[in-house]
């Protein structure tokens, strides 16, 4: 698809800041320091090409509780190859390779994303292999990990995304899950390994702290 924003790493560039995370101030990402003139303006120049809303700007909950427990059990992903599936800015991704993953592939629907996410690891001297495009029922291309943050927001759509890493949990790929406790997440079929305060703020989310958990998806 056609991104018409003109230069879009250029326009990440302008309307975000290189910042460390909150939760993982390992990484550093190109997140937006204001976030209702970003939202507002990319919903303005996004909305005639059609593109999603700018989830790449921010470091999400899950996002940041994902990222932390792969970066302190890198036992997980070391030599594995690994998909970080909807993966915004790509936070999730990095921290595998940081933690030895012999290689990440990023798969996000939104093109801008996608620049986002070889921007974020450029900036953290790591390579991610991005995908652009609904995989959500694709078998698994090699993958032995596969890591979602943040991915129950809407109902079919979650319905159809857990029905997937489902069926990858039972094909023997290791499924891990990062959220705060989203009204579409599964109430069933996961095994909770960790628990974070996660901070973030009240634009995005209804508090400036969320207590945020990592699963292992059973299938």
């Amino acid at each position: 698809m056609e991104v018409s924003l003109g230069d879009p790493a250029q326009f990440i560039r302008d309307h975000t800041v290189l910042t460390p995370t909150p939760l993982v101030p390992e990484i550093s990402l190109f997140v937006a320091t204001e976030i209702l003139p970003i939202w507002q303006m990319t919903e303005d120049e996004m909305q005639q090409a059609g593109l999603p809303p700018p989830f790449w700007a921010f470091a999400w909950a899950g996002g940041q509780a994902l990222a932390r427990y792969v970066l302190d059990n890198p036992h997980l992903v070391s030599g594995q190859r690994v998909l970080d599936f909807g993966a915004g800015s790509g936070l999730a991704g990095i921290a595998a390779m940081l933690a030895g993953a012999s290689r990440v592939d990023a798969a996000d629907i939104d093109p801008v994303a996608i620049i986002a996410i070889g921007l974020n690891a450029r900036a953290n001297n790591i390579i991610l292999h991005a995908i652009e495009g609904d995989i959500v029922g694709q078998l698994a291309r090699g993958w032995d990990v596969v890591l979602a943050a943040d991915v129950c927001y809407e109902g079919p759509a979650s319905k159809r995304i857990v029905a997937w890493l489902d069926e990858l949990a039972r094909g023997g790929v290791l499924v891990l899950m990062g959220d705060p406790g989203r009204t579409y997440f599964p109430k069933s079929g996961h095994e909770k390994l960790i628990s974070y305060g996660v901070k973030t703020t009240t634009e995005l989310e209804d508090t400036d702290l969320r207590n945020t958990s990592v699963w292992r998806v059973t299938g």
